[in-house]
Order: structure tokens, then C-alpha cells, then sequence
């Protein structure tokens, strides 16, 4: 019995003792205890991919606030605004009165998350790492919002798709993958990123997968030496011009991507947020490394879509 339980299974016993409820207290995803209504209905969420997992949730009524940023689904920009990412306002959030606060250990302060728990708010924190862990931050979040059929039923079509991918890709040849975010300077994933994950699961192999570091730079002579068989470029930087950068490789025929004109631009958030639109990049990433897995894909969404 791991210790993180038995101070949960305290806690709990203490509350019944002193006549609180017990029934709503979790371990977040960061090991901290946390207390939550049993119908929070005041929810703020610190990033755009919570704010995406909580509206697939069918809980567009309890938002009162979402991070900068959030812009999916459409009804999201209506949201009031509680600041950046990485610097929430205290005053705003307050302002608020929320029930319950969701955060991410991926970017939000700490200080901040451990200030509004000084004040008596409810904070629960996720930490997805990969495909896999971002389908248990769903499951986390539709169960301290009392939604865990909303989460079962998304977790499940995710689940469904992914392994129709693994199967479609199953025994081909894994191209070469470099996947550039930056470009001044060059900068790719490496273990541990979100796109390092989709490379592999869609049946690619990273061309940085053994790098230390999740985001390391490279230079031209490096990528000309591991000789890429695919680029797949997107930007962290909202501002970025992605399709300036794909045009930029054309100078480089040495390399086998640029030769055979496989040079790709993908939509940033499918790639780089963990919510639930993560596997449509991954069906993307796919279809890119495996055009006839693409084909497949895509005819596959037209007999889904075709009229009895």
C-alpha cells in the first residue's frame, strides 16, 4: 500500500471523524491530496488542452474561466480570461469564485497553484507525459467532475482509432522522422515529448530518439548526416511562418525528405496539446509516413460518414 493512499485513507477517516464529507478527496497527478465539491459547478481551467478535455466532457456550463489561449472548441473564446499559461492572474482567478481549479504541472507555477490552496480553493493538478498518460488525465478530470461516462465514452473512441492506427501500420518499413518546432535556431523532440510518442506510434522512428533532452537543437550538418526519409515541421511560436519554413529545405536535395518531396506542415495543437484532438494528429502523422495508411484512413471516415 503505497504511502500517497494510506495519507488519503487518513485524511478521508479523519474528515468522517470531525463530520465533513468524504467522499471527494483525490490524489492529483503530483501526489497532493485535494478536496473537491461533490458537484463542483465553478470550474476554471490554467491551460487550452484542459480546456478542450472539459468542454469533450460536456461541461461548457461549469466553465467560468479558462487560460489565454484556449481557443477549441469555438464556444471556448467566449470564456472570461484568468491570464497566461504560465502566469495566471490571483486577482482574476478569485474574482471568479471557483469551486474547483485545474492546472497542469507542465507549465503552470507552482506558486500559484500552491497559493490559491492557502486560500481555501480546490486545485487539482494533471501531468500527462504521453498519448497514454494524457488518456489518464481524462479519466482523472471526468471523475473529480462527476462526468466518468462522458470520459469513458472519449477515452474510448481515442483508444479505438489508436488501435486501428497499429494495426494499418503493423510490419511496414518506419521512415526517418525529423519533426522541427523552431527554426532560428533549429530545434526538434526528442524521449518524452508528445510528438516523440506519435512518431512512434504511427509506425516512424525519430531521427533524435535518443537525445537527452525532450526539445534538442541540431544543425544542418546533422540532419544531413542522419538523412531524414520525412520532415514534419510545426511552431511552438504562434507567430511562426511554418510554411516559410518547410519552403527553406528546398536548398537541401542531399536529404531524402527533400528529395522525394516530403516535407510536411501539421497544425501545432494536434500535436503539442494533450487533449483529445492528440489523435487526430496521430491519424495525420500516419498518413504521412504511410500514405496508403492514409488512403485507408480517409476512406474509412467516408463509410463513417456516408448516408445508409
Amino acid at each position: 500500500m503505497s504511502h500517497i493512499f494510506l495519507q488519503a485513507l487518513f485524511f478521508c477517516l479523519f474528515l468522517v471523524e470531525v463530520g465533513l464529507p468524504a467522499d471527494r478527496v483525490f490524489v492529483d497527478e503530483v501526489g497532493r491530496l485535494v478536496k473537491v465539491p461533490e458537484h463542483p459547478s465553478r470550474i476554471i481551467s490554467l491551460s487550452p488542452s484542459i480546456t478542450e478535455i472539459l468542454f469533450s466532457l460536456g461541461l461548457e456550463e461549469r466553465i467560468v474561466g479558462v487560460s489565454d489561449h484556449s481557443n477549441f472548441p469555438p464556444q471556448a473564446l467566449s470564456k472570461p480570461r484568468v491570464g497566461s499559461y504560465i502566469n495566471p492572474s490571483v486577482e482574476r482567478t478569485i474574482s471568479l469564485n471557483p469551486d474547483l481549479i485545474l492546472a497542469t504541472a507542465a507549465g503552470n507555477p507552482r506558486e500559484f497553484v500552491d497559493r490559491m490552496e492557502s486560500l481555501g480553493l480546490s486545485v487539482y493538478t494533471v501531468f500527462p507525459r504521453d498519448l497514454d498518460g494524457i488518456l489518464r488525465s481524462i479519466s482523472h478530470i471526468a471523475m473529480v467532475t462527476g462526468r466518468e461516462r462522458w470520459g469513458t465514452r472519449v477515452i474510448g473512441e481515442i483508444r479505438r482509432r489508436k488501435k486501428r492506427i497499429l494495426q494499418l501500420t503493423r510490419g511496414r518499413n518506419k521512415p526517418k522522422v525529423f519533426f522541427q518546432i523552431g527554426t532560428a535556431p533549429i530545434v526538434t523532440v526528442g524521449k518524452g515529448s508528445f510528438a516523440d510518442d506519435l512518431i512512434s506510434l504511427a509506425g516512424g522512428r525519430n531521427i533524435a530518439e535518443g537525445e537527452s533532452i525532450k526539445y534538442p537543437r541540431y544543425s544542418i550538418e546533422e540532419i544531413l548526416v542522419k538523412a531524414p526519409d520525412v520532415i514534419i515541421i510545426t511552431s511552438m511560436d504562434p507567430k511562426g511562418d511554418s510554411q516559410k519554413m518547410a519552403d527553406q529545405w528546398n536548398r537541401w536535395k542531399t536529404i531524402p525528405a527533400v528529395r522525394q518531396g516530403r516535407v510536411f506542415v501539421i497544425d501545432s495543437d494536434l500535436v503539442d496539446l494533450p487533449s483529445p484532438r492528440i489523435i487526430d494528429g496521430l491519424e495525420i502523422i500516419a498518413g504521412i509516413l504511410h500514405p496508403e495508411v492514409g488512403i485507408m484512413l480517409r476512406n474509412q471516415l467516408k463509410k463513417v460518414g456516408s448516408s445508409p
